[in-house]
């Protein structure tokens, strides 16, 4: 197999270059006259994934998570995760300088409020911060009797003297063939948003929803196909784009012309005060625009309307040929990944296989495809014990083989221009124990729950979160994640605003896209995830019905490890739908693989009893 080329395995984190830049970001600090700082996982977008300029978190602390913070004063820090990167905190984080803090356990702004001095003063960066944080933390610092200090420069940024650039990465044009809808149609439709939000613009702070808005796709961060940028979309006039001109080509330039002015990134900040100088109102998302953004707008003049950006509303309804595009995808990823776990079967009898050869065969089985953009994040393949880090990250000096009565736990997905795929499959490396039967059972049992729930129109992920955990509950037993996110089409493979979860407070919409994905974690032994993305359809008449009903088609296509099921655990209808779900695999796929990969498919899939 060939070295994958999206992923490294190389250790990102340096544990022992942490003692000296916490040395000197505390002697910055007191240059400054500050008592401490606060230091994101952040971009000026809040982006999932940063590109290298950003990981300020990773060059102070070595945590190379995805969502983290810290908080560092003159005496003592902590760095806040939850509980995906509890255990990778503690291997990445030295312990004699960073105290490791669970977010459910202890928030951010409990631990600001109990540690900061009297009278002290904490720095933070408003471009790495919304304005509901910062006001968050500002609560806190007052209820210490300290206050909240914004800093420009960012200290980490003075102190991080061998910084990389910011990323120059080439813009595309999204074709019609995936985008389903022109762009003008969609800034049309944007525009009738803000006529009934009554504001005159909307600062587009979102990378995602400045793809989607402009049909465009780009390359500055790793995985995700956007462009750093910003725009301002008036209810009236013309949008503006505020993106680097390296980034596009002369046939780009005049494909974005009819639909906006194209400027300068420097030109932003100007800009907007110039609008706000007219006393308008602004619409800003409150989950990504930087509180100073709004500092911009208030000082000019302006209102500062916060609500969630309604391009993500938009953007999370998938119109028909986005769909038509995922389910294409879908039967082209899960092709790659049945003929990965039949290479997988051949192989680990040899007892020769490790995590690393794993991912660069699956990735390798995506390229074949010939369609494959890039991985939607790093894969996540861990065996026996390493399957219980939740967002374990493989690298040369964690890499283990995969042993017999071991499982091993593989979550992985692949960017195509008409779709973004995410699947995990857990499957067992020789004979499992009774107790790994039983537990992988209970969260098929919750997976099949989700999969085939019938839920009245407007019902939210909140309310279905539950029917995921039921049977690992009964047995003491739960997961530390939410059960699915939204995910985005040739975007993010996390998308909001829905998700399924026991804080998903946004209605479920026929046309999003989530994942549903319950789990169970046994630390320093295995772990266990099943992974299926669904589409919210309409659901199948149900007689004597008073709502509109919805429901779920599923549309990752992949099989399930028999083995690992205890079918005495299962009931009937869900036997059913197991056996439903392998039957239209086998049929689906079985004409887009080679024969040897067929043959395992037929066994792999047949009815359970």
């Amino acid at each position: 197999m060939t070295t994958a080329i999206f992923q490294s395995f190389d250790d990102s984190t340096d544990r022992a270059a942490s003692p000296p830049r916490v040395a000197a970001l505390r002697a910055e600090l007191k240059r400054r006259g500050l008592d401490g700082v606060i230091v994101p996982r952040a971009d000026r977008h809040q982006n999932e994934y940063v590109a290298p300029a950003d990981e300020r978190l990773r060059w102070l602390t070595g945590f190379t998570g995805s969502a983290g913070s810290t908080v560092v004063l003159r005496e003592t820090a902590a760095l806040f995760v939850d509980g995906r990167y509890t255990l990778q905190a503690r291997d990445e984080v030295e312990p004699s300088l960073f105290d490791i803090v669970h977010v459910t356990k202890t928030e951010l702004y409990e631990w600001v409020e109990a540690h900061l001095p009297a009278q002290g003063k904490l720095g933070y960066d408003p471009w790495l911060y919304t304005a509901d944080t910062v006001d968050k933390l500002a609560k806190a610092c007052a209820k210490a009797g300290g206050r909240l200090v914004a800093l420009d420069p960012d200290p980490i940024d003075v102190l991080w003297t061998d910084r990389p650039q910011a990323p120059l990465g080439p813009i595309v044009l999204h074709d019609l063939r995936f985008a389903g809808e022109p762009a003008k149609e969609k800034l049309d439709r944007i525009r009738t948003e803000l006529g009934k939000l009554k504001a005159d613009a909307l600062v587009v702070s979102d990378p995602h929803a400045l793809a989607w808005a402009f049909n465009i796709r780009g390359s500055d961060v790793s995985h995700t196909p956007i462009a750093l940028a910003f725009a301002i979309i008036s209810a009236t006039g013309r949008p503006k784009l505020f993106i680097d001109q390296r980034k596009l080509t002369d046939k780009l330039n005049q494909a974005l012309a009819p639909l906006g002015t194209l400027l300068p990134p420097a030109a932003f900040a100007p800009d907007l005060a110039e609008l706000a100088h007219a006393a308008v109102t602004v619409c800003l998302d409150k989950a990504t625009a930087a509180q100073a953004i709004d500092r911009i707008i208030e000082q000019a003049g302006g209102k500062v309307l916060r609500k969630p950006d309604p391009i993500a509303a938009l953007k999370a309804v998938k119109n028909a040929t986005e769909i038509e595009g995922a389910r294409a995808a879908h039967r082209r990823d899960g092709a790659a990944l049945t003929r990965f776990l039949a290479w997988l079967a051949r192989e680990t009898g040899s007892g020769t296989v490790s995590e690393i050869d794993a991912v660069e065969a699956l990735e390798q089985f995506r390229r074949d495809t010939g369609m494959l953009k890039e991985i939607s994040f790093p894969t996540i393949a861990g065996s026996g014990p390493n399957g219980a880090i939740v967002h374990y990250r493989v690298t040369r000096t964690t890499n283990r083989k995969l042993q017999p009565a071991e499982l091993f736990l593989v979550d992985s997905g692949g960017q195509y221009e008409d779709g973004t795929t995410d699947v995990t499959r857990t499957v067992t490396i020789g004979t499992p124990t009774e107790e790994m039967c039983e537990r992988f059972t209970r969260v098929l049992k919750g997976h099949i729950a989700i999969a085939s729930a019938v839920f009245p129109e407007g019902t939210t992920g909140a309310q279905l979160d539950s029917f995921a955990r039921a049977s690992l509950w009964a047995a003491g037993l739960d997961f530390d994640h939410g059960t699915g996110h939204g995910v985005g089409s040739y975007l993010s493979v996390h998308e909001g605003p829905a998700r399924i979860s026991k804080l998903g407070t946004t209605a479920l919409t026929r046309g999003m896209i989530l994942s549903n994905e319950p789990g169970y974690y046994k630390a320093g032994s295995y772990g266990i995830r099943i992974e299926n993305l669904v589409l919210v359809t309409e659901a199948p008449p149900v007689a004597g019905a008073e709502k509109k009903l919805d429901a779920f088609e599923t549309l990752t296509l992949v099989p399930i490890d028999r083995r690992l099921i205890a079918p005495a655990l299962m009931a009937r209808d869900e036997i059913a739908w197991l056996d439903a779900y392998h039957a239209r695999v086998r049929e689906t796929l079985s004409p887009l693989v080679d024969e040897a990969t067929r043959a395992w498919l037929e066994t792999a899939t047949q009815p359970l009893t």
